[in-house]
């Protein structure tokens, strides 16, 4: 088997995403025990008002992606690697085998709280498109100062970056970029500024709760999306999740090793298809070089055959 499985991150979520997911037992498993786990009923956190928080968001994530996970599991599908972008580590931990669903729930809550009692306003994350990373590099140099403070956050594609920081020093790097020849300056749907040294103080906070609970090592191939590097053990996995908030995401070196390490499939989770896009750079649309496609909008035994097409041609 030489697939991967990949977990979006925040500014991914829907509205309604929960009560989109598959009408399956496992689904409702899933929702239920969450449900008891939070002591709350998670049907309520994916209406457009809830999702105006941090910790709906992320534990929306987690539970759309372990419960679609587990439902094509069931069908005989399984992963060769699995990773997650910034939240979506955290279900990919869990399909590792490596973190427990109710722990996982626990610590995201947290995670969620955290981030956002940390930056209530005033802050989030600007996604920038076709520029080189050296371009994206200056102009936050360019603009960063101790009161207008902007980071480069994330690494998505050759040309797909990621800002984040104050409101007003994402507009001035989104100015310049477009006198650079940006195409595109997006304001992302996310109120904290993640994966940058602002997050550092909730990260060890997260990490003191880590500390109390039980990780196994994964029992997959768990690639950091931080690093871009297989994690074996679980005090490396630890680590990872506690401190991935504050940390720049790789995703383009991610992708890159696992289909440099064999990997031919890459099926995102839900919820949407932006992974999908970014993917599709590496592993193409053919035979030959890899499929990349998302869960939400395909149909279940396609995803399968797809999953046992690609183990007999690659055992």
């Amino acid at each position: 088997m030489s697939s991967f499985w990949v977990f979006p991150g925040q500014g991914a979520q829907q509205a309604g995403m929960l009560h989109a997911l598959p009408d399956d037992p496992l689904v409702r498993e899933c929702l239920r025990q969450a449900s008891e786990v939070l002591d709350e009923d998670v049907l309520e956190l994916d209406s457009p008002q809830a999702l105006q928080a941090t910790r709906e968001v992320q534990l929306c994530l987690l539970i759309a992606g372990v419960a679609c996970a587990r439902v094509l599991m069931a069908r005989g599908s399984a992963p060769d690697y699995v990773a997650g972008l910034s939240i979506g580590a955290y279900p990919a931990a869990v399909i590792a085998g490596a973190l427990s669903f109710a722990d996982a729930l626990r610590l995201v809550a947290l995670r969620g709280e955290l981030m956002q009692r940390a930056y209530p306003q005033g802050y989030g994350m600007t996604a920038l498109t076709g520029l080189d990373q050296g371009v994206v590099e200056r102009l936050v140099a360019q603009v960063h100062g101790p009161h207008s403070p902007v980071y480069l956050a994330n690494i998505n594609a050759d040309n797909q970056f990621v800002i984040a920081g104050s409101d007003q020093a994402m507009a001035d790097v989104a100015t310049l970029a477009k006198g650079e020849g940006a195409a595109m300056a997006k304001r992302l749907a996310v109120s904290v500024p993640s994966h940058c040294e602002l997050l550092n103080e909730p990260a060890q906070a997260l990490a003191q709760a880590f500390a109390q609970v039980t990780l196994q090592a994964p029992t997959l191939k768990y690639l950091s999306g931080s690093t871009a590097r297989p994690l074996f053990t679980a005090d490396k996995l630890r680590e990872d999740l506690a401190y991935n908030m504050c940390r720049l995401i790789d995703w383009r070196s991610t992708v890159q090793t696992a289909y440099e390490r064999g990997a031919r499939l890459q099926i995102e989770l839900p919820p949407g298809a932006v992974l999908t896009g970014l993917a599709r750079r590496v592993f193409g649309n053919g035979l030959e070089q890899g499929s990349a496609v998302a869960f939400q909008g395909a149909r279940l035994d396609t995803l399968s055959a797809l999953s046992r097409e690609e183990g007999c041609r690659h055992p």
